[in-house]
C-alpha cells in the first residue's frame, strides 16, 4: 500500500510540475501588451482604401511615402504645361500605365527595391519632359536631370535625384539605367547599387564627380550644360 501511495504522489507532483509552465505562459499571454500597428504615413492616396500590396507598402514606409507625395506634385505640374513632352493628355494616360506597372512590384522578389526604382524612373521622365516640373520649388524633393560626361564612357549620363531619407539617384545613359541608394559618406554624397551585371557607384565631393560600373574602373565626370 505504501508503494502505491508513493507512486500516486510522484505522479501527482509530475502532473502539477508539467502544468505550471503552461499556466504561467497563459497568464503571461493574457497580460502581454498587443503589438503596436505599423505607423501610416501621408501619401497621395487614401491609405484606408489601399488594396494593392504596393500601396500598403508605401503607406507604411516613410521613404516611399515621401517619393509618392513628390511624384504627385511633379505629375500635377506636368498637367499644367502645354509644352511638356509628351503633352498633358499623354502624360495623364502614361501616369495610369505607370501606376499599373508600379503595382506589379508587389510580386517582385524585392518589392521595395522595385518600387523605389519605379518612382525614380517616373520622376526622371516627368522632370525631363517639362520645364515647369523643373521649377525651383523650395519644398521639392527632386532635382535634375543633370548631365555628366565621364572619361571612358561614350554617352552622357542623365542623373535625377530624390532627396528622401535615404536619398536616391536615377542614372540613365545610352540604353542603360540604374537606380542607386545613398549611403553614409565621410565627404560629399555617395550612392551604390547593383543589377545582374554587378555593382555600381556614383559619388560627388569637393574633388569632383565619379562613376563606376561593372567591368570598369572609377571614371571622373564633369557636369555638362542641359538644354
Amino acid at each position: 500500500m505504501k508503494t502505491v501511495t508513493t507512486l500516486f504522489t510522484c505522479l501527482l507532483v509530475s502532473v502539477c510540475a508539467a502544468t505550471i509552465p503552461f499556466a504561467d505562459a497563459a497568464k503571461h499571454e493574457k497580460h502581454a501588451k498587443p503589438a503596436k500597428p505599423a505607423p501610416t504615413y501621408k501619401t497621395s492616396f487614401d491609405c484606408g482604401d489601399a488594396r494593392a500590396r504596393v500601396e500598403k507598402l508605401i503607406c507604411h514606409d516613410p521613404q516611399l511615402a515621401q517619393m509618392d507625395i513628390e511624384l504627385m506634385r511633379l505629375y500635377r505640374l506636368a498637367l499644367t504645361d502645354e509644352h511638356s513632352v509628351p503633352l498633358p493628355d499623354k502624360v495623364m494616360r502614361d501616369q495610369q500605365f505607370w501606376i499599373d506597372a508600379r503595382n506589379q512590384c508587389g510580386t517582385a522578389p524585392e518589392p521595395k527595391t522595385c518600387t523605389v526604382r519605379s518612382y525614380a524612373e517616373r520622376a526622371h521622365q516627368l522632370r525631363q519632359g517639362s520645364a515647369i516640373v523643373r521649377t525651383k520649388d523650395p519644398d521639392r524633393l527632386t532635382d535634375g536631370p543633370l548631365a555628366f560626361r565621364c572619361i571612358g564612357l561614350n554617352a552622357l549620363i542623365a542623373a535625377t535625384y530624390f532627396h528622401t531619407q535615404p536619398g536616391v539617384v536615377y542614372l540613365k545613359w545610352a540604353n542603360a539605367s540604374i537606380t542607386l541608394n545613398q549611403v553614409p559618406s565621410d565627404s560629399g554624397s555617395r550612392y551604390i547599387g547593383k543589377d545582374y551585371q554587378g555593382n555600381y557607384s556614383f559619388r560627388q565631393n569637393d574633388y569632383g564627380v565619379f562613376f563606376q560600373k561593372p567591368g570598369s574602373g572609377e571614371m571622373s565626370c564633369t557636369v555638362e550644360p542641359v538644354g
